[in-house]
């Protein structure tokens, strides 16, 4: 979602980048802050994950009844996601198709978001009406530039099977359409000041995709209802993944001419944001870098608290990836000059050692301990965070390592279990795959 300078997240960001959906404002879940109520972080009693039919057999031996549009749909998604089709696809029965059709809605709308030839005055109003177009049978729009422009041309195809959904999906679907469309416009022309905007603009590119997924989990009945209802725990989960996007991203951004570093926070260390890729300016921007990555861990615990609650396998794998690379990406991240002067990437062995363990919730916490580790012995006793920083890993370490949360979460690897990660295997080698041949800083680490 991209405007005057954007960045979007679908997958608990599906549209940004490596976790998400990718876009102007950057929308991957709602902006806010953590609940003070830290408590029911791990209140709730524990039960293990249910799976189902092998993910991969139901989606493709049913490609045969499906329409012909829906198979553009799947086509669509193919050719737009790349990696996040393959984790799309491995959802169980009809959670599937909705989260393909929800993906595709707000793909066309990151499109419109994103190309900075349509005029403001015609852009505005496309944004805030286009959950309207979802009714109407004959919309397009054949004026885009952008590479994606196909979903926008043949939205028909799209919007037919948004409205062969059931209500329970139409009804979200539109909802979180109309809220982001709304919350792109305000920041077509809106700079990132202060931290309770950079909440605000994460909340409306990618926190609602994480409630929206949320509410679409809960409405299938693979998850319970609290799933759904539960907006600031799924918010939380799209801020993690959009504020790492948005960290990693710096150089990129700034190439492009896109600015989406709080000015709060980097104005405490330089007069402008552009002069921290300067090397003379480089202990400035490890610091403000570090004060960015603070703020983006204290989201961890909340995130840990979402995923304690999921019971379905293949929902559980399509939350936790994207989480488990964002902590690592966030690892490699702090403190590191590489920020401001190239790409930081995790290595592909890493990205799928990662993919193949996080399919359980005792393996996620580790998983989260080991990197919150890593970066505490990042942290130097001169950094202006540092008390922060050493603050909110101390959190983090305590609710990823309770030994009453990690017994309760182990459970018996059933042959079902294993065929999942098999199938786990295969979509990891195709994200990488996908990926491969992308320039630096192309690839989502799920949801592009």
């Amino acid at each position: 979602m991209a405007g005057v300078g954007g960045k979007s997240a679908v997958s608990f960001s599906v549209l940004k980048r490596s976790f998400s959906l990718r876009g102007s404002p950057r929308s991957v879940l709602s902006g806010g802050r953590r609940s003070a109520q830290e408590g029911r972080l791990v209140a709730r009693a524990p039960h293990p994950l249910r799976t189902h039919r092998h993910p991969a057999y139901v989606c493709f031996s049913c490609q045969d009844s499906m329409s012909e549009t829906l198979r553009t749909c799947y086509a669509y998604l193919n050719q737009t996601s790349r990696s996040f089709a393959a984790v799309i696809q491995a959802l169980d029965g009809e959670l599937r198709h909705a989260v393909c059709i929800f993906y595709l809605v707000l793909r066309a709308l990151d499109t419109v978001e994103d190309d900075m030839s349509i005029p403001l005055e015609k852009k505005v109003p496309l944004l805030q009406d286009f959950h309207t177009f979802l009714y109407q049978p004959q919309w397009s729009f054949a004026e885009s530039r952008e590479k994606d422009r196909q979903v926008l041309e043949d939205f028909p195809t799209i919007s037919v099977e948004f409205r062969n959904l059931g209500e329970e999906y139409r009804d979200v679907i539109s909802d979180i359409c109309h809220r982001m469309g709304v919350g792109m416009a305000e920041f077509l022309e809106k700079k990132v000041s202060c931290m309770k905007e950079w909440d605000k603009y994460c909340h409306y590119v990618a926190g609602l995709v994480g409630i929206g997924l949320s509410r679409l989990f809960s409405a299938s009945q693979l998850e319970d209802a609290e799933v759904g209802r539960d907006t600031e725990l799924a918010n939380s989960m799209g801020l993690f993944l959009q504020k790492t996007n948005i960290i990693r991203d710096y150089l990129e951004d700034q190439q492009e001419g896109r600015a989406f570093w709080p000015q709060e926070a980097w104005s405490q260390f330089t007069a402008r944001l552009e002069d921290f890729s300067h090397p003379q300016h480089l202990s400035s921007a490890l610091s403000c870098l570090n004060l960015l990555v603070t703020d983006a861990l204290r989201h961890v615990p909340d995130v840990i608290a979402y995923l304690s609650r999921l019971r379905n396998q293949s929902v559980f794998n399509f939350c936790a990836i994207p989480q488990v690379m964002a902590i690592a990406t966030l690892s490699a991240c702090y403190n590191n000059p590489q920020v401001f002067q190239g790409v930081v990437k995790i290595r592909k062995g890493q990205a799928v050692t990662l993919m193949m363990q996080a399919t359980n919730m005792c393996a996620v916490q580790s998983i989260i301990a080991q990197y919150s580790q890593e970066i505490l012995q990042k942290v130097s006793v001169t950094d202006p965070s540092r008390e922060k920083t050493l603050f909110i890993l101390s959190v983090i370490r305590e609710k990823s390592l309770s030994p009453a949360v990690l017994s309760s979460r182990a459970h018996h690897i059933s042959p079902v279990y294993v065929s999942a990660v098999m199938l786990l295997a295969a979509l990891s080698w195709q994200y990488l795959n996908a990926t491969a041949g992308q320039p630096p800083g192309g690839a989502d680490m799920q949801g592009h």
